[in-house]
C-alpha cells in the first residue's frame, strides 16, 4: 500500500492560487505527498516569491499560451480555449510520469473555472473532488438556478422589491445574487455561468460527490447542508497557518504574489496609534473607474483618517498618466497608498481600524480570521452574496449604497467609515462580532475543531484507497 498523492490544479489568478496552495501545504502537513499544477507564469511567481514557504510540494507547471502572463487586451476566448487543451494534456502526463515513478496520484483535487479536470482525472481512472473557492452559499445559489430557479431569477430580478427565498438560504435581493445569473449577459458573463453549469454537470454524474469548501461549519452551517445530494465539506479557513491555528508559525505567507509589493508600509503602519488606520485594496483582479477612484479618494479626505490604500500599477503607460488622483498630494499627506501588499501582514497590524473591501471570498474570509470590521464595497462575481452574509448574516460591517449608475459617492463612503471607526454603539457591535467570528475560525483549525476534523477524515479515505 503507497501514501496519498495528491494532484492540485488551478487557475492562475492570484484568488485562486491563494487557498490552493495554503491546501497543499495543510495537506502536507497531515503526509500527503501533493504535486502542484497551475500555469508557468504563475509557477515563475511562485518560485521567486516563496522564500522556502512551498517546501515539500512538486510542481508540475504547464505552457498556457501566455507566458509573460494575460493582459487586459488579449483575445480571452482564444486564451481559455489554449489553457484547457494545454492544462489537459499536462494533468494527463503528470499522472502518467508519476505512475511510472512509484508514486501514482491517487486523487485530484481542482478549482473553480477548471471543471474539465475531472473529465480528465475520470478518463485516467483516479478520483477526485472539487475545492470550491467561494463560499457555500454561492455555490447553492448556482445549484439552485440550474435546478428549478433560473426563470424565476431572470425574470423578476428587474424588479428592485422583488426578493427569493433559496433552502437553506438567507432571503436574496437582487444585489445579492452572484452577478453572473443576472441580466444582461456579456461574454464574460455567459463563460463563467457555463464553467459553473459544468462543474455541476460534472458533480452529478457522480454518486454523492464530496466538495471541498474553503469554509467552516460554523460560519454556513445551513448552507453546507442545502444541497442533499452533493457531500459539501468545510476546511477553512484556507489561510496561512501562522495567522490562524499556529500549528506552523513560520508559515506566515501564502507563497506567491503576481504582484511586486511595497516594501516600507510596515514602517508606516507602526507609525500610527491602535485601531486607527483605514485598509482599502479592492484584490488583485478590479480596476475601479476613475470617477469611484476620485470619490473613495474624496471620502478618504472627508473622514481624515490615516489610510492604506492599494492601487495597483496600470500596465499601460498612457493610461496610467490619465488614472492619476486629481487630490494626490492632499492624500498623500494623510494617507499610505502603495502598489501592493501583504494583506494578511496588514489585517493583523494592531494599528489597523477597518477594511474597504471588493468582498472577495479570501479577502472576506481574511476579514472573519483577524477579527476586522469592514465596509462591503462589492462589485461583480460572488462579492455581492459575501457583502449581503457580512452585513446581515455575520454582522461584521456596512455594505455601501450605490447611487442608480453604480457608483458610490465620497458621503456614503464617509459614513460607512465612520459608523465602523467612530467608536459608538454600531461600531462597538461590529467589533465584538468580528472578534467572534475570529475565535470560531481558529476554534475551527484547532486539533478538534470541524475543519480539521473534516479534513483528516478526507485524509484518511485517500489512504484508505491508495
Amino acid at each position: 500500500m503507497g501514501s496519498p498523492h495528491v494532484l492540485l490544479v488551478t487557475f492562475p489568478a492570484q484568488g485562486h492560487i491563494n487557498p490552493l496552495l495554503t491546501f497543499a501545504k495543510t495537506l502536507i502537513r497531515n503526509g500527503i505527498e501533493v504535486t502542484f499544477s497551475t500555469s508557468l507564469y504563475a509557477q515563475r511567481r511562485i518560485a521567486k516569491a516563496s522564500d522556502d514557504i512551498t517546501n515539500g510540494i512538486t510542481f508540475a507547471a504547464f505552457s498556457d499560451g501566455f507566458d509573460d502572463g494575460c493582459k487586459s487586451d488579449d483575445d480571452r476566448d482564444r486564451y481559455m480555449i489554449e489553457f484547457r487543451n494545454r492544462s489537459s494534456n499536462t494533468i494527463r502526463e503528470t499522472i502518467l510520469a508519476s505512475a511510472e515513478q512509484g508514486r501514482p496520484v491517487t486523487c485530484l483535487v481542482y478549482s473553480l473555472l477548471f471543471p474539465w479536470a475531472a473529465a480528465v482525472a475520470r478518463e485516467m481512472h483516479i478520483p477526485s473532488a472539487l475545492l470550491w473557492i467561494q463560499p457555500t452559499t454561492v455555490l447553492d445559489i448556482y445549484y439552485y438556478y440550474f435546478n428549478g430557479y433560473g426563470e424565476e431569477i431572470s425574470k423578476s430580478s428587474d424588479d428592485p422589491t422583488w426578493a427569493i427565498q433559496l433552502p437553506g438560504l438567507p432571503l436574496l435581493a437582487k444585489r445579492d445574487l452572484p452577478s453572473f445569473v443576472l441580466p444582461p449577459s456579456s461574454d464574460h458573463k455567459v463563460f463563467a455561468l457555463s464553467s459553473c453549469k459544468e462543474h455541476l454537470e460534472i458533480l452529478d454524474a457522480e454518486k454523492r460527490p464530496k466538495v471541498l469548501v474553503n469554509t467552516f461549519d460554523a460560519l454556513e452551517p445551513d448552507a453546507l447542508k442545502a444541497i442533499e445530494d452533493y457531500e459539501l465539506i468545510g476546511v477553512g479557513p484556507l489561510i496561512p497557518s501562522a495567522f490562524l491555528d499556529g500549528k506552523d508559525p513560520s508559515d506566515k505567507g501564502i507563497g506567491c504574489d503576481l504582484f511586486q509589493k511595497s516594501e516600507d508600509y510596515v514602517q508606516w503602519l507602526n507609525s500610527k496609534p491602535e485601531s486607527s488606520v483605514v485598509y482599502v485594496s479592492f484584490g488583485s483582479l478590479l480596476r475601479l473607474p476613475k470617477v469611484q477612484m476620485e470619490e473613495i479618494a474624496k471620502g478618504l479626505l472627508e473622514c481624515g483618517r490615516p489610510f492604506l490604500w492599494v492601487i495597483r500599477v496600470n500596465e499601460n503607460p498612457e493610461e496610467e498618466k490619465d488614472d492619476k488622483l486629481s487630490c494626490l498630494e492632499e492624500l498623500e499627506k494623510l494617507g499610505k497608498i502603495v502598489p501592493w501588499c501583504s494583506q494578511l501582514e496588514v489585517l493583523t497590524h494592531p494599528s489597523l481600524g477597518c477594511f474597504v473591501t471588493h468582498c472577495g471570498w479570501n479577502s472576506t474570509l481574511e476579514c472573519i480570521a483577524c477579527g476586522v470590521p469592514v465596509v462591503a464595497f462589492p462589485q461583480w462575481a460572488d462579492q455581492g452574496t459575501n457583502a449581503k452574509l457580512m452585513q446581515d448574516v455575520w454582522r461584521t460591517g456596512l455594505r455601501v449604497n450605490p447611487r442608480e449608475d453604480g457608483t458610490v459617492e465620497s458621503a456614503e463612503i464617509k459614513r460607512c467609515i465612520e459608523t465602523i471607526m467612530d467608536g459608538g454603539e454600531k461600531s462597538r457591535e461590529f467589533r465584538e462580532n468580528a472578534r467572534n467570528w475570529k475565535n470560531s475560525a481558529r476554534e475551527a483549525m484547532q486539533e478538534d475543531g470541524s475543519s480539521t476534523k473534516n479534513l483528516k477524515a478526507f485524509v484518511q479515505e485517500l489512504g484508505n484507497n491508495c
